[in-house]
């Protein structure tokens, strides 16, 4: 990108993209590459150099695995009610108003039914930017809508998660989820369809105690934060070290925890022979 740049040793690089126009450049969190935004969409938002993984939403999931033109969108609807009028630092009302300016989504997760690569799925996944991707109530329901789908229309169920753990504005409501969640799942089972979980950075708390973990196929992205507590609290709770790596993707598939860890570049090609492979007439159980 060196010849967009003005041959000025008094300016800084990150000085003279400051002026270009908006949005055609990023920088990678993990070795600051600087990135042409066209070149990080082909790539899978993931980078060039170090390939970290960019944390992503609903609608650049949808671009990367879906199949063009097959994406329908459901429950869109749906949204966070304030039963229990909770006030922290803020009411949750003006945190969910808030929220939905800012992301334009009906909340932390997206759901809906389209194909990988000609494989009829349901599909859910989290939105991290709404909420640290907490999970409440809407979280809980709209996943199981999206199960009971998959139920109706005897197809599998493709869910990616990304979440800082249950939403505590909801307390008991949003905990009760964990319960709910987990419970569908074992219908799914029961029925022989599949449930293929995708776990990104960071999936944690009571997502990760609950359907991020009860994948039939659980697939990571590389160097995903995954667990319950974080590691600092764990530290502090044991008063011990961490192994190098605890609680990240690579680490997890070698203790057992999770299948499969792919990059992102191939993540659809894997989903569509995992489902190929599933739906050939074996009978999956939770």
């Amino acid at each position: 990108m060196a010849w967009f740049l003005r041959k000025n040793k008094n300016i800084t690089t990150e000085q003279q993209l400051r002026e270009m126009p908006d949005g055609l450049w990023t920088k990678c969190p993990e070795c600051a590459t600087i990135i042409y935004r066209k070149e990080l969409e082909e790539n899978a938002y993931t980078c060039p150099t170090c390939d970290s993984h960019f944390r992503i939403g609903s609608s650049k999931y949808i671009d990367v695995l879906i199949d063009r033109g097959t994406w329908v969108e459901t429950d869109r609807q749906v949204r966070s009610a304030d039963p229990l009028e909770f006030v922290d630092t803020r009411p949750y009302k003006a945190r969910l108003k808030e929220a939905y300016s800012r992301t334009d989504l009906p909340d932390a997760v997206t759901t809906g039914t389209g194909s990988i690569h000609g494989v009829p799925v349901a599909f859910g996944c989290m939105n991290f930017g709404f909420i640290g991707g907490s999970m409440g109530s809407v979280v809980g329901e709209k996943f199981v809508r999206a199960g009971r789908r998959a139920l109706e229309q005897k197809m599998p169920f493709v869910f990616i998660s990304a979440s800082g753990g249950a939403r505590m504005q909801e307390a008991a409501l949003s905990l009760m989820q964990m319960a709910k969640t987990s419970a569908f799942l074992s219908e799914l089972g029961e029925a022989g369809l599949p449930y293929i979980s995708i776990l990104t950075d960071p999936t944690t708390g009571g997502v990760s105690a609950s359907y991020a973990m009860l994948g039939d196929v659980i697939i990571a992205e590389p160097k995903a934060l995954i667990g319950f507590a974080g590691p600092r609290v764990i530290e502090q709770t044991i008063r011990r070290k961490l192994p190098e790596g605890f609680q990240r993707s690579e680490f997890l598939l070698e203790h057992g925890f999770v299948d499969l860890v792919t990059h992102r570049k191939e993540l659809k090609r894997q989903l569509a022979t995992v489902l190929t492979h599933l739906m050939s007439g074996a009978a999956v159980r939770v």
